[in-house]
């Protein structure tokens, strides 16, 4: 039983992805390192995966922008 504990809680926590907060963070430091397409698809799973998060607004006014501008 001891045995299976682990790679449970190993499959468990690498099931549940980074938090909202963790893409979001990640995705402003790659806006700023001006790698505008990482950012956007960090943007947009936070919409896609977590839907009910505080931060998904200020994903799609990211997201916006992003899009909005020529050359990104």
């Amino acid at each position: 039983m001891k045995r299976l504990l682990g790679p449970l809680v190993f499959l468990l926590l690498t099931a549940c992805g980074p938090s909202p907060q963790e893409l979001f963070d990640t995705a402003e430091f790659e806006l700023l390192q001006t790698n505008y397409p990482h950012a956007a698809k960090l943007y947009q799973e936070i919409i896609d995966r977590h839907p009910d998060s505080e931060l998904v607004e200020k994903a799609r006014a990211r997201l916006a922008e992003i899009k909005a501008e020529p050359g990104r």
